[in-house]
């Protein structure tokens, strides 16, 4: 039996509301798996060691913050045509890079696809340089400008075919991206952030132990959470879900050539579909031969039952030339990682 196929063995009830209703919303208090434990009807010391199981049995992919490097810095989505006898080679470089957080290998003739996130955007691009240097491959640079629906939080103890399908309709907004940091963040928080970037410890006192590690009180970096979950440098806190192993294994990412002045039009459009998990705008790049500048990501649990919805796409929301991007192999995937702040 496939990992995909026995992942729920041996979870009860309680496994599964942790599982799907603390991937946001964790607690910021002194105590927080007291605080849960309450709501779930556990002793505290049950909620840690279920938190920790779900974690060791690759369930839980990291429990922590969920950075938005947008807000924070600058990221960007890239990607290079690696040669087939040199592809492992390159992804070793590529993934040796601390601020390269996702790569993954896509079924395209721009095969090996990847995000580098940075503190600033010549940062960014002085690291996309040194990739093309060292690899010898020319990198197409895909900054996102408009996001019109992006979250990877859903449930998954179910038989949903597609990763929003149980989740209730979604506001969707056309929402401009800049390229530059735009946080004013204080000492506090460029430490606490760069403290948090790989998850918070699985304690009891998570919190506090951040605070000792920072060498501040536990009150100042619970405020410093809370505002900077305020001003968008934290998107949620929880535990993040491995979409993967739970099932949801047949991911595609759909490129479109959407007329410019129909963007918004149609990004909020698809943002809103059931089946669509990510949905933006990113910059076309004609001299190097990629016209497309809508993508959307499906994420599945059956490529048939994928390969359909994208028809679906296809025929009725998006009737504009398309590719489409199969996820043959996960080369890294981890939380947005930053060596120095804006500021630092």
């Amino acid at each position: 039996m496939s990992q995909q196929a026995d992942w729920r063995v041996g979870l009860d009830d309680t496994d599964a509301a942790l599982i799907d209703e603390y991937q946001s919303g964790f607690p910021v208090t002194e105590r927080p798996f007291r605080v849960l434990a309450a709501e779930i009807g556990v002793e505290e010391h049950d909620a840690l060691d279920r938190v920790r199981r779900l974690r060791e049995q690759g369930i839980f992919r990291r429990f922590g913050a969920v950075l938005n490097p947008p807000v924070i810095g600058s990221s960007t989505l890239a990607a290079v045509k690696a040669p087939a006898d040199r592809f492992d080679e390159i992804a070793e470089t590529l993934n040796g890079y601390r601020q390269v957080n996702h790569n993954y290998r896509r079924d395209h003739e721009w095969n090996m696809w990847f995000v580098v996130t940075a503190s600033d955007r010549a940062t960014r691009d002085e690291i996309l340089t040194d990739i093309e240097e060292q690899t010898g491959c020319t990198v197409l640079n895909l900054p996102m400008l408009t996001d019109y629906y992006i979250d990877l939080e859903f449930p998954v103890v179910n038989g949903d075919r597609f990763a929003r399908e149980s989740l209730p309709e979604t506001s969707v907004s056309a929402t401009r991206i800049s390229e530059q940091a735009v946080s004013n963040l204080s000492s506090l928080d460029r430490r606490l952030l760069l403290a948090i970037q790989d998850g918070f410890p699985l304690t009891e006192t998570p919190y506090a132990d951040v605070a000792a590690e920072i060498g501040a009180g536990v009150e100042a970096v619970l405020a410093g959470i809370e505002r900077l979950r305020e001003n968008g440098c934290i998107k949620r806190i929880g535990c993040i879900v491995n979409h993967v192993v739970t099932g949801f294994d047949s991911n595609c990412m759909v490129v479109w050539d959407v007329p410019d002045e129909q963007l918004d039009e149609y990004g909020e459009r698809v943002g809103r579909l059931p089946y669509v998990t990510l949905c933006y705008h990113r910059p076309r790049r004609p001299e190097q031969d990629w016209p497309y500048n809508i993508f959307t990501m499906v994420h599945g649990r059956d490529s048939a039952a994928v390969d359909e919805v994208i028809d679906e796409l296809a025929s009725e929301y998006l009737p504009v030339p398309h590719e489409r991007l199969y996820s043959t192999a996960t080369l890294k995937q981890t939380g947005a990682q930053y060596e120095t702040l804006v500021g630092e």
